[in-house]
């Protein structure tokens, strides 16, 4: 089997692995990578040549794993796509808003090459998408081989799946972004726990290690409480959130919490592309039960759109709780226009829940102290850090030691590590060089091709 890792600047970024295994080729993922813009963003798909691929799989809807599959898909125009039927339900959107940023950035930044692709362009792959229930196996042929692919739950977001991969008795398992607890919108992974011989596995959390008393339940009554508290300090919670999973799982707490008197109701406020994938999450939880969600839960909390004139250092004239995105502050969203009028006021708390990089404003924020001065600095306005500022472990991505033990149960003769900075990868490397010390661990120089 050979193997090349697409992703031209390694880390997490724009996820794309090519394998070759017989006389299949295929793709894994197809992303755009969220720190970098233009073609600089995308796999180097060059290492492979044109029409060449016989499958292109996805394994969920994030745009670090989605942003350039209409590139890949048009490059290999008979190769079909498969996914989860959640993930069918959800490519498009989240890929046509993907078209709307990219027209903005061109604008604003003057990157000619944007849009990369067109709606036009998606309008053609959607024939080619083959939705693929949970555990059912797929038999694909190429003359007189035969290679079998069945998607498994990963838990992560709504639609996200492991692969397993069969030829001539070998067996690779990719875990894809996986989380094996349960969430309130979504169940946590099923995979498999026979033995294989290749795993390509993500290595997101490799340098979080989390305290026993901050597991995930313990986490969410955390998050709960502190809304409380600024709420009856009168007080307003800004939630930044991911559009696609994190908006639908904090609404869902915020209404289960409203119901059982944890937080005192007040107005809720939400809006963006999160908010219009509530509708999308309804029809998945009632044409594929993949996710549990149900969108009247709007109607009962009241949530009302998020005021559209805001002035950096002025409070908003409702207090209340604001679900916008982007998750990490990103410069030009809802949640940094808040962020900017609510960082200066005591009584209000931003709460994050997953996931910041350090280079983003987030990222910066959570690293800063209680009245420092905070730049924003598309809006050229500075402010002394007021609100107070909490960080919740609610990620999506499984703890680094639940994915080590699915590997040391899953024996492989190699492991290939991906999806991790190199921190994360090292921390793998070290612990399964000592747990399987039979086992070859490769983390593989992005464009380099491997025979494994």
């Amino acid at each position: 089997m050979n193997i090349i890792d697409l992703n031209r600047n390694g880390g997490i970024g724009c996820n794309s692995m090519f394998i070759e295994i017989g006389p299949f080729r295929l793709l894994i993922d197809s992303g755009l990578d969220p720190k970098t813009a233009g073609l600089e963003a995308t796999p180097e798909f060059s290492k492979v040549p044109e029409s060449s691929i016989d499958f292109i799989i996805l394994t969920h809807c994030h745009l670090d794993h989605l942003g350039s599959l209409p590139l890949a898909a048009l490059r290999n125009p008979l190769a079909p796509i498969f996914m989860s039927k959640a993930s069918a339900f959800l490519a498009n959107r989240m890929m046509r808003n993907s078209i709307n940023v990219m027209k903005r950035q061109r604008e604003e930044l003057g990157i000619h090459e944007y849009p990369l692709y067109t709606h036009k362009d998606l309008q053609e792959i959607e024939s080619r998408y083959l939705a693929v229930d949970f555990g059912q196996t797929k038999t694909i042929r190429k003359g007189e081989d035969t290679l079998k692919l069945t998607l498994h739950r990963a838990g992560h977001v709504a639609g996200a799946v492991s692969v397993d991969i069969e030829f001539n008795h070998r067996k690779i398992f990719a875990t894809g972004d996986i989380l094996f607890t349960n969430l309130q919108t979504l169940k946590g992974a099923d995979v498999p726990q026979d033995k294989v011989d290749t795993m390509i596995i993500e290595t997101t959390r490799g340098l979080t290690k989390r305290s026993p008393e901050k597991n995930r339940a313990a986490e969410k009554e955390r998050f709960i409480s502190s809304i409380k508290h600024t709420l009856e300090k009168e007080g307003s919670c800004l939630i930044p959130v991911f559009a696609l999973g994190r908006t639908q799982e904090v609404l869902s707490i915020i209404h289960k919490s409203f119901t059982q008197g944890k937080i005192p109701k007040c107005p809720v406020f939400c809006s963006g592309m999160g908010l219009d994938l509530v509708s999308f999450f309804d029809r998945i939880s009632k044409k594929t039960g993949q996710v549990q969600f149900n969108k009247h839960i709007l109607k009962e909390m009241g949530v009302k759109p998020t005021p559209r004139n805001l002035t950096p250092g002025k409070n908003p004239s409702s207090k209340g709780i604001y679900i916008v995105s982007s998750g990490m502050l990103v410069e030009h969203t809802p949640s940094y226009k808040l962020a900017a009028s609510m960082l200066g006021h005591p009584t209000n708390t931003i709460l994050f829940v997953g996931y910041c990089d350090p280079e983003t404003p987030g990222g910066e924020l959570l690293e800063a102290n209680q009245g420092d001065d905070f730049l924003f600095k598309v809006l050229e306005f500075s402010t002394k850090i007021k609100a107070k500022i909490e960080k919740f472990d609610m990620s999506g991505h499984a703890d680094r030691e639940e994915i080590l033990a699915l590997t040391i149960q899953k024996d492989p003769r190699v492991v290939v590590l991906t999806h991790g900075d190199q921190g994360a990868r090292d921390w793998f490397k070290e612990q399964l060089n000592e747990r399987l010390p039979n086992t070859e661990v490769l983390d593989p120089v992005p464009l380099s091709e491997y025979t494994v």
